[in-house]
């Protein structure tokens, strides 16, 4: 059974880092794509970065890219998101998710296209 436990966010203030994590369990993330995902209060699920499982190719939204950066620990079998000079407009529950190893290009910006989901973290950034 796959199972992805995000932690790492909190309340900060405007200008802040965070640096997320997700620890994935039942599967080995360096043959997957994983991706990370925001939802705000009344907003549809935002796509923020991927990578992909069968070369590390790395993908990110254009609201976030140069901001935010993806990266996975193998040994540890956790991807991360480090979130960098953050805004009131970055607050929400962020989730990471795991797909098919073949997922590239435009697909893995799909929430569709990952099969498993994270509970998601809270992030709150004050102004």
């Amino acid at each position: 059974q796959v199972q992805l436990v995000e932690s790492g966010g909190g309340l900060v203030q405007a200008g802040d880092s965070l640096r997320l994590s997700c620890a994935a369990s039942g599967r080995t993330i360096s043959r997957y794509a994983m991706g990370w995902f925001r939802q705000a209060p009344g907003k549809e699920r935002e796509f923020l970065a991927a990578i992909s499982g069968s070369d590390g190719v790395t993908y990110y939204a254009d609201s976030v890219k140069g901001r935010f950066t993806i990266s996975r620990d193998n040994a540890k079998n956790t991807v991360y998101l480090r979130m960098n000079n953050l805004k009131p407009e970055d607050t929400a529950i962020y989730s990471c998710a795991t797909g098919p190893n073949y997922l590239s290009g435009s697909v893995v910006r799909r929430a569709t296209a990952y099969n498993y989901w994270g509970q998601g973290t809270q992030v709150t950034v004050s102004s």
